[in-house]
């Protein structure tokens, strides 16, 4: 029998990283993928922050 391997793509959740520090109510999170291969480090992008009103850096977080 076959032995199943990991697959290379994970699902993660981005979270806002200005929004903590604002003191304001609610989260920024958004859930994509990425493959652990090319990037095994923690992502980070800017995205859009519904709650500030503008573009932001969101981290990986676990």
């Amino acid at each position: 029998m076959a032995k199943k391997q990991k697959g290379n793509r994970i699902q993660i959740i981005l979270e806002c990283t200005e929004h903590k520090e604002s003191g304001m109510p609610g989260t920024s999170r958004y859930v994509t993928q990425k493959n652990r291969k090319n990037t095994p480090d923690r992502m980070e992008l800017k995205k859009y922050n519904p709650i500030l009103k503008r573009y932001t850096v969101h981290r990986e977080i676990k």
